[in-house]
């Protein structure tokens, strides 16, 4: 049976019955089978499992859509009790946030610039700031986050890494709609229109990705976004990359990775890839 949970002292009860290794699998709800995978992937490597469920307002900017997220707490669990969820932890700002903003809050540096932060300011200091808490307020053992926001989870993994935390993070491959779409909770803000021409994304990393080299990588994917034939109408590209596993410089042979960031209409989408360059011939 799956235990809600809405306090930190109640988190605390729960916790504790807990023996053995526990797993987390850290959402904002309106859970997807994206989320789900993560469970399920808890599941296999932990005796627990326990889900957070925040809308956390410190990782959204001014202009967006933190009052417009979804909130679905009891579709939510339903899911978490079909992937056999030991304990949901759902609180409210005020119990996240007793004091409002907090004043000390985990600041991402350099990496937390480029990419996503480039385009949303302060927004990964918000995401590490509540990541970590609920670290340290669930004390699990294992961590798992879907590469779909493979910046995130590079991000989280490096402060595990610079703050000595003691919790292991593992990464889930990217849980893809049947036609290629990226699984995202803001999938449902797309009219039927925009949902076709955000395939876009998803055929643009397939091309690029399948390429070996650097340029030509960037190249495919470019003119795929560019709105050669329709694929791209509807669609305003923030940002189209090639780095290194770490999101560093891109290597010029060996693993990497190929991320895209747009809006199709109002909704902002990001997906990404794994690829291996070699030499060019």
């Amino acid at each position: 049976m799956t235990e809600l949970v809405h306090s930190r002292p109640d988190l605390a009860v729960a916790r504790g019955r807990m023996a053995g290794t526990v797993a987390v699998v850290m959402t904002m709800g309106a859970l997807h089978d994206g989320h789900r995978a993560l469970m399920r992937s808890a599941r296999a490597e932990a005796d627990h499992v326990l889900v957070t469920i925040f809308v956390n307002p410190l990782q959204f900017g001014p202009n967006e859509d933190f009052d417009r997220y979804p909130r679905t707490l009891e579709s939510d669990l339903e899911a978490c009790r079909a992937e056999g969820v030991d304990l949901v932890f759902a609180p409210d700002r005020a119990e996240m946030y007793p004091d409002g903003s907090p004043l000390v809050s985990v600041a991402a540096g350099p990496l937390g610039e480029i990419l996503e932060g480039a385009s949303r300011p302060g927004h990964f200091d918000g995401v590490l700031t509540v990541v970590c808490k609920l670290f340290l307020l669930t004390r699990a053992d294992l961590a798992f986050f879907g590469e779909k926001d493979y910046q995130q989870l590079t991000l989280i993994k490096r402060m595990v890494r610079d703050l000595e935390l003691p919790v292991d993070v593992r990464g889930v491959p990217t849980v893809r709609e049947p036609d290629g779409l990226a699984l995202s909770s803001r999938n449902r803000y797309l009219t039927r229109d925009q949902r076709h021409a955000a395939l876009a994304l998803s055929r643009a990393l397939r091309e690029g990705g399948a390429r070996a080299d650097a340029d030509s990588a960037l190249a495919v994917a470019s003119k795929v976004l560019s709105g050669t034939g329709t694929d791209g109408a509807g669609i305003t590209v923030d940002y189209l990359a090639l780095t290194d596993p770490a999101l560093g410089p891109a290597p010029g042979t060996g693993p990497a990775r190929l991320l895209v960031a747009a809006r199709v209409g109002a909704t902002r989408l990001i997906d990404n890839v794994p690829l291996v360059l070699e030499e060019a011939s």
